[in-house]
């Protein structure tokens, strides 16, 4: 099954996220607290599955930038402000917040943090832009999607690849602009690895925020 995996690059680009959001789907239903336990182990499932695929990736290399920086923080600012502005796509049924579950400042509630803000700034960007940027947007195009430069601009793939990223989240606005913010930043540079750094400075910005402001709606 490896094998194919790493042979296929629909597989080697698809099954690291399809594996993180089903496992996505069982947080909480395992019990009040598997949300947390399911979280830790979709971090480290998904890291392992990255660096399975990682040598059949190549686009999957974090390149920094200054536009990769001003990309990452514009949306941050998005997504925190246009917050209560719009409705949501969904209530949330619960809260990731550790604290509340474990005591504030225990070791559970703080391990559980770091692993939230380490998974969101290192194995959710480069799942979520390889997913998206690399494979969804070029394989609308062309079912052999590797033909397709990353830098190529198309609008029937940069819209419908935004939409449907941001009905992938609860906040569907801040979604669908944070897509077409991450793939105008492939388009210009030609590389996904631009992406994936402005992906983590968003994410690694949000978890500051989140736990700075006790703002754990948006977790």
């Amino acid at each position: 099954m490896l094998k194919r995996i790493q042979s296929s690059p629909i597989l080697a680009r698809v099954v690291p996220f399809g594996v993180f959001a089903l496992l996505t789907l069982l947080q909480g239903q395992l019990g009040e607290n598997s949300q947390y336990w399911i979280y830790a182990l979709k971090t480290g499932i998904g890291a392992w599955l990255l660096w399975l695929v990682r040598p059949y990736v190549k686009e999957m290399r974090w390149k920094l930038s200054w536009e990769a920086v001003i990309v990452g923080v514009f949306v941050f600012i998005v997504w925190v402000g246009l917050d209560g502005h719009f409705p949501r796509l969904a209530e949330r049924s619960g809260s990731f917040n550790p604290g509340a579950a474990y005591g504030a400042g225990s070791f559970l509630a703080l391990f559980f943090i770091g692993v939230r803000i380490i998974g969101s700034s290192l194995v959710v960007p480069p799942l979520e832009e390889v997913f998206y940027r690399s494979f969804i947007y070029r394989y609308i195009q062309k079912s052999d999607f590797l033909k397709i430069p990353l830098g190529r601009f198309h609008w029937v793939s940069f819209l419908v690849t935004g939409i449907i990223f941001g009905v992938g989240h609860y906040e569907w606005l801040q979604g669908i602009i944070c897509a077409f913010a991450y793939q105008g930043l492939v388009c210009r540079k030609d590389r996904l690895g631009d992406a994936i750094w402005a992906h983590a400075i968003t994410n690694f910005l949000l978890g500051v925020y989140v736990v700075a402001r006790g703002a754990y709606i948006f977790w």
